[in-house]
């Protein structure tokens, strides 16, 4: 079968890496109360509630621009980590309280078993070896650590969208659902897996999703039709709920 246009399984030097998504998170990254995001950052909000706790050591896995790092500090101390530096020099002087660290993820040591939650959304896809960045993961987390993760889902990215093709220094490997439960699955107990945000751009679902012909709908019924088709699959964000091992 060949491989869809907008499909990257190659790598980049991480010095293009890098200086695409200073760019990315300077002119893009910046928007950062879409819906696509605002809804991932809701998730993660009800995740932390059900822990219940202020005293969590946090790390940002792929911060960009820093923007969700003041509301997960409301339960805990955050460390935050992105490949664009110059990015993060901004986001250090803008909240303080935040530890940034600009660099390769896959090359920087945060410590065995130092943090209660690991968040990290839409940077699976970006990652060249998935394997070794889960199983990264999974060794920063103490023992029942959780990891909050988001990345695209390709079913709907591939089927229901127009993407371009991935700019140089863009690495792209979008996974399916079960794609991710299996690569999780070796690393971490699986507790939740489920998509969000439907959003499609060509086909039939551009109408079905239409946020004009759909104003109606959630008139009479709120968000319940928007989170059955989120849970039926046909969300842009695959959201993923795991925890390590005792």
């Amino acid at each position: 079968m060949s491989t869809p246009y907008n499909f990257s399984q190659g790598d980049a030097p991480i010095d293009l890496q890098r200086l695409f998504w200073n760019k990315w998170n300077t002119e893009i990254g910046g928007r950062e109360k879409h819906t696509i995001s605002a809804r991932q950052s809701e998730v993660i909000r009800g995740w932390f509630e059900k822990l219940g706790r202020n005293d969590l050591e946090i790390l940002d896995v792929g911060c960009g621009n820093g923007w969700f790092d003041p509301e997960l500090s409301r339960y805990g101390k955050v460390t935050a980590t992105d490949l664009s530096d110059e990015v993060l020099s901004r986001a250090a002087k803008r909240w303080p309280h935040i530890t940034f660290t600009a660099g390769d993820f896959m090359a920087l040591d945060f410590g065995r078993s130092t943090f209660d939650v690991i968040v990290t959304l839409e940077v699976l896809s970006h990652v060249f070896d998935q394997k070794a960045f889960v199983r990264k993961l999974a060794t920063h987390l103490q023992p029942g650590g959780y990891l909050m993760l988001a990345t695209q889902n390709r079913h709907v990215l591939e089927k229901y969208n127009a993407i371009p093709p991935p700019a140089p220094g863009q690495l792209r490997h979008w996974l399916y659902q079960h794609e991710l439960a299996e690569l999780l699955e070796p690393e971490f107990a699986l507790q939740e897996l489920f998509t969000v945000s439907p959003v499609a751009r060509v086909g039939v679902m551009r109408i079905v999703n239409s946020w004009k012909l759909n104003a109606p709908i959630r008139a009479l019924f709120g968000n319940r039709v928007e989170r059955f088709k989120e849970r039926m699959g046909f969300g842009w964000t695959l959201m993923a709920l795991s925890r390590k091992p005792f």
